[in-house]
């Protein structure tokens, strides 16, 4: 597998995992101690964090399909998105059993 799988994966999860705790920052902010302009950093955090776990998913569902993943362990992985702080510590389990697995398939170097 490329390296750039398991890259594209990495940097989808911490930025999806920010976006969540944000997000449930956010919330409470807004809910809980009914803070101004809460509402508005919800819906933009929310909207941007709905849109961006789409993809974390596609890249997620892309690695666990090349690392021959169970089903069990495929849906964990896609589901740690939406766990505050889950995908953090999903993140640095899948990169450690997956790294055995990556290949650096860079420009081939001639030698003279």
């Amino acid at each position: 597998m490329k390296r750039s799988v398991l890259t594209r994966y990495r940097v989808m999860a911490y930025v999806t995992g920010v976006l969540l705790v944000l997000l449930t920052l956010g919330v409470i902010a807004k809910y809980l101690l009914d803070i101004d302009g809460a509402s508005s950093f919800v819906s933009v955090v929310g909207i941007a964090h709905g849109w961006l776990y789409v993809l974390y998913l596609v890249f997620a569902f892309d690695l666990g399909s090349k690392a021959k993943w169970p089903v069990g362990k495929q849906l964990w992985v896609l589901l740690a998105g939406t766990i505050p702080t889950a995908a953090f510590f999903v993140e640095r389990k899948v990169s450690r059993e997956v790294e055995p697995l990556v290949t650096d398939d860079g420009p081939a170097v001639a030698k003279a």
